[in-house]
């Protein structure tokens, strides 16, 4: 279980933090002073996504991989076939037809 550090600050300016529970009532005295303390709103933690796992499609099940990859292979020409991996050009100095 993670318990979370709360940022506190007292009237005073002092700054201090605290590790407390979610449930947890929050402080209402700094502890250096004892002025009135309140929780300083926090950015949150910044967070680094590395490695796999964090993309939806890496959710899917082997049934939705394994019929994206055959569509993927329907629509492309097979190796080693006429126009694959190459496109005819006319003879140089020819009018290209535009679509």
């Amino acid at each position: 279980m993670t318990v979370p550090t709360y940022v506190y600050e007292c009237e005073k300016g002092h700054r201090f933090e605290r590790v407390q529970g979610i449930k947890d009532p929050p402080l209402k005295r700094c502890p250096r002073c004892r002025a009135r303390a309140h929780r300083v709103p926090s950015a949150g933690a910044g967070l680094i996504f590395k490695g796999s796992g964090f993309h939806v499609t890496d959710y899917r099940s082997k049934g939705y991989r394994e019929k994206a990859r055959q569509e993927g292979a329907a629509g492309a020409a097979p190796p080693g076939s006429a126009g694959a991996g190459k496109t005819k050009d006319p003879k140089p100095g020819a009018p290209r037809a535009e679509s």
